[in-house]
């Protein structure tokens, strides 16, 4: 008796040429599709580890932006020209210098920035002029626009300054001010007749006007805030993009007061 083993006949002892070949071919497309997907794993955890602009705001939210590293005056901006009818000036109303801020009243960062621009105005303030404009951002600040209507109620009865001052002074920024108290903030920086404030207040009487400024921020590059425009007697301009410090802004206006 022969004791030698028979092999046992395999799985694809069985099957037909034809048969082995396509189970070939399926085999072959299941590695690769396997291979494909573990690298494009490891190429989604790595943009999303390294990629991290994909999940900011929008540019037009962004509120600190670059700046000229040499505070030297840039190429001009175009920026609306200030009208002394229209416009909020402080300081100097003929100031050869002028700073245009484009501002949110909601802005955290804004908030921040307004004691440095009083700084400013407190040591320069017989030298340039403080231009304030209205910049909401609509999609992260929904109470900046009637904030914003607000103030210029105010400065129908010559309290435009005293009232962006208050309203910086307590809002804790992000819409956290109760607009139920606007009436309360208006009455303590002086405002006179607070029926008709209020009632301005509840018209949006003032709804183009706070338009027409942040529509001339965009057309002048405005994206974020707070922006301000340094513009110097021939039209020459720098940026202060962001709540820069003191000494930044500071080091940026006296180019122009040399």
């Amino acid at each position: 008796m022969d004791n030698t083993a028979t092999p046992k006949s395999g799985f694809l002892s069985t099957m037909s040429p034809i048969q082995v070949f396509i189970f070939g071919v399926v085999e072959a497309i299941l590695v690769l599709c396997s291979i494909g997907f573990f690298i494009m794993l490891g190429v989604f955890f790595s943009s999303d580890s390294t990629n991290t602009d994909a999940y900011k705001l929008p540019t037009n939210n962004v509120v600190n932006q670059p700046s000229n590293d040499d505070n030297q005056p840039s190429a001009p901006v175009s920026v609306a020209p200030v009208d002394p009818k229209l416009d909020h000036i402080r300081g100097n109303a003929n100031a050869k210098v002028t700073l245009i801020e484009y501002s949110d009243l909601e802005c955290p960062f804004c908030k921040n920035f307004h004691p440095t621009m009083q700084q400013i105005m407190d040591k320069y303030g017989k030298d340039v002029r403080w231009v304030f404009r209205h910049f909401p951002l609509d999609s992260i600040h929904r109470q900046a626009r009637p904030e914003a209507m607000a103030t210029e109620c105010a400065a129908e009865q010559g309290k435009f300054w005293e009232f962006v001052d208050k309203i910086y002074e307590v809002t804790p920024g992000n819409d956290g001010l109760d607009l139920s108290k606007l009436a309360d903030y208006a009455k303590e920086v002086g405002v006179k007749n607070i029926s008709k404030f209020q009632s301005c207040v509840d018209s949006k009487k003032y709804a183009d006007r706070v338009q027409r400024d942040t529509l001339s921020g965009e057309a002048g590059g405005v994206r974020g805030t707070p922006n301000t425009i340094i513009v110097g007697e021939n039209g020459e301009t720098t940026v202060v993009a962001g709540a820069e410090p003191f000494s930044s802004v500071e080091a940026k206006l006296q180019q122009y007061l040399k």
